[in-house]
């Protein structure tokens, strides 16, 4: 029941919203729509929006064959080609103006990572190697370009000389390195090589690997450090559920997809740790509370968050079928995004953020630059792929 209700949201309202915030006139897609429903079509267009809807039309080509939906994800492909990827200095901006000058131009590894991830999907849906080709250049900028002796560091200039990470900084600290960027580099690598097969890439994916399981992850506190130092030393006591249980997947995907038996090994027991401390410190029986800062719980329940929490207690079940309260947690999450999280208005999609019971938060805009079809488009890709029945 859960599979089909949730292919069924898919192609009726996730698809439609985002075939419909296309700009036909600049090319891409519209950067803004605010909580009333009007859509800016002059609001400045994230890199990481486009390059996620790319991801987005991509991979629900790959799903369901419908010929619209890959040349929707050409659409996308073709303003990111033109107006994202800085043909002078090398690299990906941060963000464009409507009609694709630049706006912003800080190169950001974050976003490099997204456009690798975008871009090695299209070439997988649609065999253009040039998409491919750019994809192993961004790969071999964010690894001479991005990196210290430690680690991946994050904010440049448009000249790739380091500035203040302040994109993903928050809670107030002023973080050199984030979990997060290191997740979505992993994330990215593992779409690169797995439509690739480059050594290079998965020598790198390996280092991720020992540098989440030695560096990153809290065996003490049974979750990942989120902001940390130069040397990667944590830098704020914060727990963040969705990067945890979005972390447990996608840590599972990639060694799946890596085949290494000894990093599998390794790993699993910290997948299984992470799930597990999710489930038992943010999850009331129906939804994920957002994140922990020095004891004090954020209740809300953010978009992206209860996307990620189906598909990582799902994953969780299938990695351990004893524990079907994961299952049951991930169906009860589901009717908590189709009741409360699914925004009903005629010609919307989710609500950003809700309170613990559901209300929507009023104000927060229905699409922006990091609002997207990224987080709820793949996790119906996931629970279509994995057909858990979860009636």
């Amino acid at each position: 029941m859960m599979v089909e209700e949730v292919k069924k949201h898919l192609t009726e309202v996730i698809i439609p919203f985002w075939e419909n915030m296309r700009d036909d006139t600049y090319g891409g897609y519209y950067g803004y729509m605010d909580y009333d429903l009007k859509v800016d079509r002059k609001a400045v267009k994230g890199c990481i929006l486009n390059s996620r809807i790319t991801w987005f039309f991509s991979n629900a080509y790959m799903l369901l064959r419908d010929e619209k939906l890959l040349e929707q994800a050409r659409h996308g492909y073709e303003f990111m080609q033109k107006y994202c990827v800085d043909r002078e200095k090398g690299g990906v901006y941060w963000s464009v103006a409507c009609d694709g000058t630049p706006e912003d131009t800080t190169k950001h590894t974050y976003n490099q990572a997204f456009s690798i991830y975008a871009l090695s999907s299209y070439y997988d849906a649609s065999g253009d190697k040039e998409a491919l080709d750019t994809a192993m250049e961004l790969f071999h900028i964010i690894e001479e370009r991005c990196m210290d002796e430690i680690g991946y560091k994050e904010a440049f200039d448009r000249e790739f000389k380091e500035v203040d990470n302040d994109k993903l900084s928050e809670n107030g600290v002023m973080a050199e390195k984030t979990m997060n960027t290191l997740l979505h580099v992993f994330e990215a690598y593992t779409e690169l090589y797995r439509v690739s097969g480059d050594p290079d890439v998965k020598k790198r994916l390996l280092w991720i690997l020992d540098t989440i399981a030695e560096k990153v992850y809290n065996p003490a506190l049974h979750r990942q450090e989120v902001f940390f130092d130069r040397e990667m030393h944590s830098i704020l006591d914060l727990h963040s559920y969705g990067h945890d249980i979005e972390t447990a997947w996608l840590l599972d995907r990639g060694l799946t997809i890596l085949g290494e038996a000894s990093y599998t090994e390794k790993l699993r027991p910290i997948i299984l740790d992470l799930t597990a401390q999710v489930y038992k410190t943010a999850f009331d029986g129906h939804s994920l509370a957002n994140e922990c800062e020095k004891g004090v719980v954020n209740e809300n329940r953010i978009w992206w968050v209860q996307a990620e929490t189906v598909v990582g207690f799902l994953n969780g079940y299938q990695m351990a079928p004893e524990h079907r309260e994961y299952l049951d947690a991930a169906k009860a999450e589901w009717t908590f995004i189709k009741e409360h999280v699914a925004d009903k208005r005629k010609g919307s999609e989710w609500y950003w953020m809700v309170d613990k019971n559901g209300d929507p938060v009023v104000g927060e805009p229905i699409v922006e630059p990091w609002k997207c079809p990224y987080h709820n488009g793949r996790m119906c890709f996931e629970v279509i792929r994995r057909n858990i029945d979860a009636t």
